[in-house]
């Protein structure tokens, strides 16, 4: 198995990469909040009594899921369909896992269980944000590697 090469002039203070980073970060959040939400809120809808561990970890899945499905969609746009299933499939998983995991664990830690209020949202999707970010900016920025 090849390892990738870690650029030597490595360094956190490039503006560009930040932006970069952050702008995938973002369509990440948007992707993932998607199915986070959406499987959060259909519980607390429907009233089916889950156990919060059992919510939170559909709720990753689905969020994963959709922010796969997000990711393929504008890559579509830049390349043939299969490559871009492709691309999506390989984005970060530990990106992705590390985000929705922090959004769950904000949620449960702010509300109690699998509760979407409307002033938990906004702190959920912040460190949803914050958390990956340092690691996708060293990903671009070491191993030069993007989702798109």
């Amino acid at each position: 198995m090849a390892t990738a090469e870690i650029s030597p002039d490595f360094h956190w203070k490039c503006r560009h990469t930040w932006r970069r980073a952050s702008v995938n970060t973002l369509w990440c959040l948007v992707g993932c909040s998607i199915g986070d939400f959406g499987t959060i809120f259909f519980f607390q809808v429907t009233g089916i009594a889950w156990p919060t561990l059992a919510i939170m970890s559909l709720a990753i899945v689905n969020g994963i899921l959709t922010s796969i499905a997000l990711e393929m969609v504008i890559l579509a746009r830049q390349m043939p369909l299969a490559n871009a299933f492709r691309t999506a499939v390989g984005m970060s998983l530990i990106s992705m896992v590390a985000m929705e995991a922090a959004m769950n664990i904000v949620d449960v830690l702010l509300t109690g269980g699998a509760m979407l209020n409307w002033w938990v949202v906004p702190i959920m999707l912040l460190v949803g944000f914050l958390t990956p970010l340092p690691y996708n900016y060293w990903r671009l920025k070491a191993l030069g590697k993007a989702c798109h």
